[in-house]
């Protein structure tokens, strides 16, 4: 386990939020924990208005970025991140909403002339996903490297680790603690059954504990990880509206009458409503609940509706994310 020596970034005195404002700083400040939503749509059709799932925080000036969806490297670009600085990835589990954009944003870094490993932690498939990655932009490196501006291999610096629940991660800033949720429910017999892993992951920082559910359904394991959390960052979904989005852009009925039985047992069964992370959040007693991962809805982008819901079984803070919003 990697404990590297760390630098520093912002206090956030509140749950007050703007757009990515520490990056756009110039002189930022030094210490502290910070919160941006980078994306915040559910996958996995892209969307024009939300770049898809990934999350930053930056503690005493490092960051650790969770999961990079289609969208992430423009969105960091947005913010002026500095690819460089990127030492340490998380990823909550496979699906592309979570990791398509990964590979750009390792790229990027490379680019920015990153010669130091960039450390990518996650379930199982984890190091084969960034092997992958390796092979994919292995061709833009050698050429990078052929006409001399790049000296450093891509393998050299991308690494990837499967990693089990529970403490998956620590140094002078965070310490990580994984556990396994209720994401994916494979057939008894399947080829994926026990094979993938969907995890969720706590942060705790010298300032304050932020939960990231991933996608997840109900989960006790999930409702502990978030005991006493400062905040929690958690996936939605209507399923109603879901159905109603791929009914009016024609997907629904294109499917087979199996497909869609199934589409409905994964919604149902495998994400989280706005009533169950309500009452979830009340167990675990957290103070703030972030609503990301925002599944379609079917003409709107107004999801208030989703955390007054939520507000009905939880009496903390409720927030909506968007893109950059900083917390």
């Amino acid at each position: 386990m990697r404990k590297p020596t760390i630098l520093l970034l912002a206090v956030a005195t509140s749950l007050a939020f703007t757009p990515a404002g520490w990056a756009q700083s110039t002189a930022p400040a030094s210490s502290g924990t910070r919160l941006i939503t980078v994306g915040t749509a559910g996958g996995p059709v892209p969307r024009a208005s939300r770049a898809q799932s990934s999350n930053l925080l930056v503690v005493n000036g490092t960051p650790y970025l969770i999961d990079a969806g289609d969208g992430t490297t423009r969105r960091l670009a947005k913010m002026r991140f500095n690819f460089r600085t990127l030492g340490t990835v998380f990823v909550t589990h496979g699906h592309n909403d979570h990791t398509g954009g990964l590979g750009m944003v390792l790229s990027s870094a490379w680019t920015a002339q990153r010669t130091q490993p960039i450390n990518v932690y996650g379930p199982p498939g984890t190091a084969a996903l960034i092997k992958a990655t390796i092979g994919y932009f292995g061709l833009d490196a050698e050429i990078r490297i052929s006409d001399g501006s790049r000296t450093v291999p891509i393998e050299k610096v991308f690494f990837g680790h499967d990693a089990a629940p529970g403490l998956v991660y620590q140094d002078a800033n965070v310490k990580v603690t994984a556990v396994e949720n209720s994401h994916f429910h494979h057939h008894p017999g399947s080829p994926a059954y026990g094979k993938h892993k969907s995890y969720s992951y706590r942060f705790e920082t010298p300032d304050r504990v932020i939960v990231f559910t991933g996608d997840t359904g109900e989960s006790d394991a999930v409702t502990a990880l978030a005991k006493d959390a400062d905040i929690l960052v958690t996936e939605v979904v209507s399923v109603e509206d879901v159905k109603e989005a791929r009914i009016r852009d024609g997907r629904w009925q294109v499917m087979s009458e199996r497909e869609q039985a199934e589409y409905i047992r994964h919604m149902v069964e495998e994400h989280l409503t706005p009533q169950q992370i309500g009452a979830m959040a009340a167990r675990a007693g957290v103070k703030t609940v972030i609503l990301s991962h925002l599944t379609p809805r079917p003409g709107s982008d107004d999801y208030t509706p989703w955390a007054d819901e939520v507000r009905r079984y939880f009496s903390g803070k409720v927030l909506v994310a968007k893109d950059l919003m900083e917390f």
